[in-house]
């Protein structure tokens, strides 16, 4: 009897000791990567022995997805496993703003880990649009290592490599001039959208270079968790923070701009928690909303029911479950001191973008992104005439509504959305999308400056106080979709309101139907002379400007020279950087003397990003 329950004692103690055996995790990304550089994924791509030793003990994923295409917003929705516009997080974030507070119940993936005995280090990239409240890593630094956790400390490690950062492309006209002469360049398909000149053709080869640079960097971590007898009890995520870093890529909607590699490496040991076998490949739809589940049901921890993504991984993961997932959510909304908000669904082989504010081309000028050779030079030709129609598209004005067909059209060039054979799917698809921003209560229906001065320290409580307006603000901003004659009665209506962000959104509203509004061009005057927001006025001016009616510039600079908030002046001003896009000999002079200092220090700084480019002489 003493020895049976010797045995009984014993087999329990092992079992309990199994039981705490956790996993450890590691991300290894790398920055402005979309699957359009490697050639695990596509042709075009370069071959990363690295990535193909991973992808051989692992899973690679088709159609994982960022659900935004900049690295802050990308990064804090992939540590959340939140939508941003449903907190507020969503904006890319400057060093002069404030940031939002999380809500009480949203906390950082490491803290989930940290409480249940992991050690957590990042090294070192943060980029993260929320008020930090204590410390969120055990280590998040340029020297940050899981080496120096406890023996036998379970471990989560993120590391970031910046080699293939947009920055990587901003090189002078010598280096150019230099580069042509010792590169071959003719392996070198330019996109079809890109213009193929030699700057484009040694810009795109710069950043294969880059690619191989992150390939032998990935082979270092392995190497060192195969020599510290960690690897088989590391599940290793390979992926970028979001898409690519050629022009129209980073910072837009588009596949390139979203759709990230993602491959995940499956330890011997642990091989039960992945419900994909090695060396396999997936069409599952992954979003970063997902990570965060994910890894938790990877080390065990119960999930949080108020985050938005599903696990693909850990404890009784259906893969048939997760390989019926085919849809995803983007959104895009401030990207430094660029302004526009764009929304996005794909279902399968179809993507539908929703641009919210269409009269906003997709090439308005943007400071970081202008520093690189191949965007102004794509900008001159365009100007010049010297492009076709495909490659002219980013230039000039968006239909509000855009369906591809991704399987016959990777880069999107071929916009379904007027064809009446796939009405049905466009409708559909719209109507999904709508209902998704309704559910997640979008915030991005009020102006940054709104949420950041009445939201920050409350952004749950703030949501759902104005859930009702922002659901009459979307009906609004549909407005657009439809036939004018049919809508024409609403305009009106929203223009007359009380409320000024409904006539903000039927101000842009009007904008995108152009001269078809011009019925209300005494009223929107008049909002122009006497509305109680600035940024309503200089909705109204919008409008007139795009349409050519006569506006007192000097009104527009005094109203230029009096905003309260650093962002609503950034928001002001990108409408006059609109009109200086499509009119390079635009130009506005005004007296700045009354912006707080922290607006204008340097060229880091949104309001003078703007301000500099709208009184240059070009």
């Amino acid at each position: 009897m003493r020895k049976f329950s010797f045995l009984l004692l014993l087999l329990i103690a092992l079992s309990c000791k199994d039981n705490d055996l956790k996993p450890n995790i590691v991300w290894i990304m790398s920055e402005d990567n979309s699957i359009h550089y490697i050639n695990i994924y596509s042709e075009r791509g370069v071959n990363m022995p690295s990535l193909n030793s991973l992808a051989n003990d692992g899973v690679i994923f088709n159609n994982a997805f960022s659900n935004s295409p900049v690295c802050s917003v990308a990064r804090t929705t992939l540590i959340t496993g939140v939508y941003a516009p449903r907190i507020g997080t969503q904006y890319h974030h400057t060093r002069s703003i404030k940031k939002i507070k999380l809500p009480k119940n949203i906390k950082p993936l490491p803290t989930y880990l940290k409480n249940a005995g992991y050690y957590t280090t990042n090294n070192d990239k943060e980029d993260y649009n929320f008020e930090k409240e204590g410390l969120i890593w055990d280590d998040s630094s340029s020297k940050a290592t899981y080496k120096n956790r406890k023996e036998g400390e379970p471990f989560f490690h993120v590391v970031s490599f910046g080699n293939t950062h947009e920055s990587q492309l901003h090189f002078n006209n010598k280096d150019l001039e230099l580069g042509l002469k010792s590169r071959n360049l003719e392996s070198i398909t330019p996109l079809p959208y890109h213009p193929d000149t030699p700057t484009f053709r040694y810009t795109e080869s710069l950043i294969q270079l880059r690619h191989l640079e992150v390939d032998i960097l990935i082979g270092e971590v392995v190497k060192d968790l195969e020599k510290d007898g960690l690897l088989e009890d590391t599940f290793i995520f390979y992926f970028g923070d979001h898409g690519g870093v050629l022009p129209r890529s980073k910072g837009y909607l588009y596949e390139t701009g979203i759709n990230v590699p993602l491959i995940i490496r499956i330890p011997e040991n642990w091989k039960k928690l992945s419900p994909f076998k090695k060396n396999t490949r997936t069409t599952a739809f992954i979003d970063f909303v997902d990570f965060v589940p994910t890894v938790l049901s990877l080390a065990g921890i119960e999930i949080p029911k108020n985050l938005d993504g599903t696990k693909f991984m850990g404890k009784k993961t259906s893969k048939n479950k997760i390989e019926n997932q085919n849809t995803t959510f983007s959104y895009a909304d401030r990207f430094d001191e660029k302004y526009d908000m764009v929304r996005s669904i794909r279902k399968g082989k179809f993507k539908y973008i929703r641009n919210f504010q269409p009269f906003n081309v997709d090439g308005l000028y943007n400071f970081y992104r202008y520093k690189m050779l191949a965007y102004k030079e794509w900008y001159n030709m365009f100007h010049e005439g010297k492009l076709n129609n495909i490659q002219s598209q980013f230039f000039k004005t968006k239909l509000p509504e855009a369906l591809y067909n991704i399987e016959d059209d990777p880069y999107e060039t071929k916009n379904l959305a007027n064809q009446v054979n796939y009405f049905n799917i466009l409708s559909n698809l719209r109507n999904e999308l709508t209902d998704h921003l309704i559910s997640i209560n979008d915030l991005s229906f009020l102006p940054e400056f709104h949420l950041i001065n009445n939201a920050n320290s409350d952004i749950e409580s703030y949501s759902n106080k104005n859930k009702d307006l922002i659901k009459k603000l979307i009906n609004i901003s549909n407005l657009s979709l439809y036939d004018y004659d049919k809508v024409s009665s609403k305009i009106k209506d929203a223009l007359n309101d009380d409320n000024p962000w409904i006539r903000y959104w039927g101000l842009i509203v009007s904008s995108i139907f152009g001269n078809k509004a011009l019925e209300n061009k005494e009223k929107i005057s008049y909002i122009f002379e006497n509305d109680s927001e600035n940024v309503v006025k200089m909705r109204a001016a919008e409008y007139m400007l795009l349409n050519d009616i006569q506006i007192s510039e000097s009104k527009i600079i005094s109203l230029l020279e009096n905003p309260k908030y650093e962002t609503e002046a950034c928001l002001m001003l990108n409408t006059i950087a609109l009109i200086k896009t499509k009119n390079p000999n635009y130009k506005l002079n005004f007296n700045t003397s009354k912006y707080p200092n922290e607006w204008l220090k340097d060229e880091k700084d949104l309001v003078n990003r703007r301000i500099n480019y709208i009184t240059e002489n070009e």
